[in-house]
């Protein structure tokens, strides 16, 4: 039997809840990036990415990096033990995470305004990946406008519509109710995955891992597409 090829393949919709500063967000991303990568000639993926704030009420300007982890961590001992083992599992996904580089842990509410803004142009995953990197490798200050006008602008945004953006308070309402919502829905840590808009999966999972959930999940949706009927019903 000759091999048959999909000529409409199923879209998966994936909806990601994260964080610019939540240092599984970005290792999450690139497991299920390899995952899409693997299943590529399967299925056509739509991903939309959703604010989420660790730390909303971190003050405008920030707050010292370390000084706020060690706090939240319980220590500077097990600051420098979680730091470096979530490095070394970056690492393995082929990122380059340091966090002797950030100095400062920002409000990342202007750069989820900027995501969305990123969205509406049809660069959102290319704005999301841009801030994941400025922050954990290059240890770029999220706080700062002007840094954050420059990540947007190198992805290709209009410099003028972002300082505009973050000159008023346009998106700020939107951030909120988005945010809201994602609680109703029981949304509690980062990273989220909504598949289907009808599962969850909660965490970095292995690249395995989200494979096999979007195998069987794009297979159901192959099973269930439009069809002719035999009397002719539906064409």
């Amino acid at each position: 039997m000759e091999k048959i090829t999909l000529l409409n393949k199923p879209t998966v919709k994936i909806d990601i809840v994260s964080d610019v500063v939540c240092p599984w967000c970005y290792i999450g991303k690139r497991r299920l990036e390899k995952a899409i990568d693997q299943l590529a000639d399967k299925y056509n993926f739509e991903i939309t990415y959703h604010p989420f704030e660790l730390n909303p009420g971190m003050a405008d300007e920030g707050a010292d990096q370390k000084q706020y982890l060690t706090a939240k961590f319980g220590g500077e001992e097990r600051y420098h033990q979680i730091t470096k083992q979530v490095t070394q599992v970056a690492a393995t996904e082929g990122l380059d995470f340091n966090f002797d580089k950030q100095k400062i842990s920002p409000n990342t509410r202007n750069a989820h305004r900027i995501i969305e803004l990123a969205r509406t142009e049809g660069k959102q995953l290319e704005m999301k990946e841009a801030f994941l990197k400025a922050y954990f490798t290059e240890g770029i200050d999220l706080s700062k406008n002007q840094n954050l006008v420059a990540i947007a602008t190198a992805i290709g945004l209009n410099k003028e519509k972002v300082e505009t953006l973050l000159a008023s308070e346009n998106g700020l309402a939107e951030i909120e109710l988005a945010e809201a919502e994602m609680q109703k829905l029981g949304v509690s840590g980062v990273p989220f995955y909504i598949i289907d808009n009808k599962y969850g999966i909660s965490g970095a999972q292995p690249t395995a891992t989200f494979k096999q959930a979007l195998e069987e999940i794009g297979s159901k949706l192959a099973l269930n597409g439009e069809a002719c009927d035999v009397d002719g019903t539906n064409c």
